[in-house]
């Protein structure tokens, strides 16, 4: 079913990122860490339907999508760029793997972390944040998201990485066997995986090759 919803509030998290709240349709359900297809309710873009994950709380009275920007070709990302109140998005029911099974470690790419969003508010609110783990693999340092959030509520279970800038605070490997071997170790702990495809292909395998359980790894499937 396809709602349609006004834009109530929009702000930059990073240079490339924004946060969109808009109305929540009437009895609108998902869990944290699902998602919706998503498009512009204008002219050329009602049919141009893209994934995005909610990081407001299925409890709160209004909708939240944080959405990474991309400029390098016309598409519905550099569209939602220019976005402002009083805009309209289109979005379909909830859908999704991803939802929280227990402590464990989060491991995000990118924009790959917004379905950890919602799911590390919900944990925040109901005081159960607890030993989670965030891993979270950037470029640079301006690309974090919410850094200063993840680190409030995590402290040092929080790990920003970095592959392309050498930043104090943050470690400069990418994640990969080595990386995941020294930060982690326990390995029969729930993993969730969210990023590019291949990262979470190679992340996944890397985990299982180090004694997780291919049913203890969460992933957008």
């Amino acid at each position: 079913m396809a709602y349609t919803v006004k834009i109530t509030n929009v702000l930059s998290l990073t240079h490339n990122v924004k946060q969109i709240k808009t109305e929540k349709p009437k009895d609108y359900k998902f869990t944290p860490g699902q998602a919706t297809e998503v498009a512009i309710n204008k002219k050329g873009w009602t049919e141009e339907k893209r994934p995005f994950t909610f990081t407001s709380l299925p409890e709160d009275n209004h909708l939240e999508f944080v959405i990474k920007t991309y400029h390098d070709h016309e598409g519905v990302t550099h569209e939602i760029d220019s976005l402002v109140e009083g805009d309209e998005l289109i979005i379909d029911d909830a859908w999704g793997a991803i939802e929280y099974k227990g402590t464990g470690t989060f491991i995000a790419g990118g924009a790959g972390v917004t379905p950890f969003i919602a799911i590390f508010r919900n944990l925040e609110k109901k005081n159960e944040v607890g030993e989670n783990k965030l891993i979270f693999s950037n470029k640079r340092g301006d690309d974090v998201i919410l850094e200063s959030y993840f680190n409030d509520i995590l402290g040092d279970n929080f790990i920003s990485t970095l592959t392309h800038q050498n930043i104090e605070g943050h470690e400069n490997e990418m994640v990969d066997m080595e990386f995941l071997n020294k930060h982690l170790e326990d390995f029969t702990q729930h993993f969730y995986v969210c990023g590019p495809d291949a990262m979470v292909k190679d992340v996944s395998k890397q985990l299982e090759m180090l004694g997780a359980s291919p049913k203890g790894i969460t992933f957008e499937k």
